[in-house]
């Protein structure tokens, strides 16, 4: 199936009612419902971060997308999952403990929903135990999240948390740097929400 021109340009500009008409129309028409996540959505969701990266759209836009994004998924989450449709990976985020902030941890985690991924959102305040628990109920990697300086340390508590895991661990947010995820051994590092969909597609050996 060609990418639908309409349902790509209703996720790309954040319109929810366009999506919602859009994906029922086609789960109607007997459209493979995995070819619309994959040939239209996925792909628009992947331009709007893309143009986040170069600064020709901003943090209100790309939400309003995931929102739309999310409008279509809840349509073809169930029916995908009757079809046996898997996900590119099994990802859990949340904000480390003593962190209560979560709108950037919000993004990612529409983000990375919307590249194909199945997504455990943990909320904020997580402690070492709350990120074990998701690595055994399959998460391949973790993605811990920080906007305070005061709250930073905890992730290399996680990280050490988590060693002989199978799981990667990245880490984000506003104060976080590079040479921190260095510091403490994490697997990677991202900066804003397009760039840790593409971390995570790296660390877990995912084609971008």
């Amino acid at each position: 199936m060609a990418r639908n021109e309409a349902l790509f340009d209703a996720v790309l500009k954040g319109k929810r009612k366009d999506v919602t008409t859009i994906v029922n129309e086609m789960v109607e028409a007997k459209v493979n419902v995995a070819e619309i996540l994959m040939e239209s959505m996925i792909p628009a969701m992947a331009e709007i971060g893309d143009r986040f990266s170069r600064n020709e759209a901003y943090v209100p836009e790309m939400l309003i997308a995931a929102r739309a994004m999310q409008a279509g998924l809840d349509i073809l989450d169930p029916l995908l999952a009757e079809a046996g449709h898997e996900p590119i990976g099994v990802v859990a985020i949340g904000t480390v403990k003593g962190d209560l902030h979560d709108i950037g941890k919000n993004l990612v985690a529409m983000m990375l929903k919307g590249a194909g991924f199945e997504v455990m959102d943990l909320g904020v305040d997580c402690d070492v135990e709350k990120y074990r628990e998701a690595v055994d109920n399959g998460a391949q990697c973790i993605l811990l999240s920080a906007l305070l300086t005061t709250t930073m340390p905890y992730m290399k508590e996680v990280v050490e948390g988590l060693k002989g895991s199978s799981a990667k661990i990245l880490i984000g947010g506003a104060p976080v740097t590079q040479e921190y995820a260095n510091e403490i051994g994490a697997d990677g590092y991202s900066d804003d929400a397009n760039t840790a969909v593409k971390a995570a597609k790296v660390v877990l050996g995912i084609a971008a």
